[in-house]
């Protein structure tokens, strides 16, 4: 079993523990060379389904007691979460493999492994919501989280892979990899609590819902790019994170063939029934896989 890559998730419900399991599983299952790598389950305080049938098998479930200042915040657990697997790691673990529970993976993961050529692995996210276009000026929200990573500006950018948008940097996390011994994640939680509390900036620039809910993903974005030289940052190709939730959305020319061609992706709210997946081909052992676990 590798010891260099650890894979993460949380739970915070009966439905994400399910999701949590068939995750797992497909690791197991499509993972190749990753397939045996440690698993580590973080559960919530509020979970009304406790997760330790989930443990052995290299999988471990941890309790994730969650700080006051980032209980009730909108994906407060998943930022606590990955801070405290960064003060779990060894030092011989150079990639912390975030994944969210309504992911699978169906071929070998292996660009999650950092090894010593990289420190991160992520990719654009699927579409621009509060992401902000490269031509416009910065506003207030983007200011703020700008100013607390220490920089004014960023030159770093991407394009978003659904509608297409040039913006400054900002990335999916439905998955991502890091290297622990970089710090980042343990600052991402400093941050995130930071602007959390920061009452004017909650009270204005962060007031809606859309920003409270993807601040989190904002200042991870921020952060990757003021603390990590560029070169050092992989950038993942579409068939990682690929947003079957959104597959009607995707242009005709960026959609798979066939679900077996990607590697990783995420389907969030849609149904995972083999049957009622018209609109992607599914091609043995994948379809037999998924028609055993969306039953079970």
């Amino acid at each position: 079993m590798s010891e260099r890559v650890v894979f993460l998730t949380v739970v915070r419900s009966r439905a994400e523990k399910k999701r949590a399991r068939m995750l797992m599983d497909s690791i197991r299952a499509f993972g190749g060379a990753l397939c045996n790598c440690p698993m580590w389950v973080f559960e919530t305080n509020s979970l009304d389904a406790p997760c330790r049938d989930l443990a052995g098998n290299g999988i471990q479930v941890i309790p994730l007691q969650m700080p006051e200042t980032v209980r009730h915040y909108e994906f407060g657990d998943k930022v606590f979460a990955c801070a405290q697997a960064e003060t779990r790691v060894t030092t011989e673990i150079h990639s912390l493999v975030w994944i969210d529970s309504n992911c699978l993976i169906v071929q070998p993961p292996l660009l999650f492994d950092l090894g010593g050529t990289f420190d991160a692995a992520v990719r654009p996210v699927h579409i621009r919501n509060i992401g902000l276009p490269t031509s416009d000026p910065l506003d207030v929200y983007w200011k703020t989280i700008y100013a607390a990573v220490g920089v004014s500006d960023i030159a770093s950018t991407v394009e978003s892979f659904v509608d297409e948008q040039p913006l400054r940097a900002y990335f999916n996390s439905h998955a991502f990899a890091i290297d622990p011994q970089k710090g980042l994640l343990r600052r991402w939680l400093d941050l995130f609590e930071r602007l959390v509390c920061d009452q004017a900036f909650q009270a204005h620039a962060c007031a809606d819902e859309r920003h409270q809910i993807f601040l989190f993903q904002a200042i991870w974005s921020a952060l990757l790019v003021s603390s990590l030289e560029p070169e050092r940052i992989r950038s993942l190709p579409p068939t990682y994170n690929y947003p079957y939730n959104l597959h009607a959305r995707v242009p005709l020319e960026k959609r798979p063939p066939s679900l077996n061609d990607l590697v990783c992706f995420t389907y969030e709210d849609r149904s995972l029934d083999p049957k009622a997946m018209t609109d992607i081909q599914i091609a043995e052992p994948l379809r037999a896989w998924l028609n055993a676990h969306w039953q079970a």
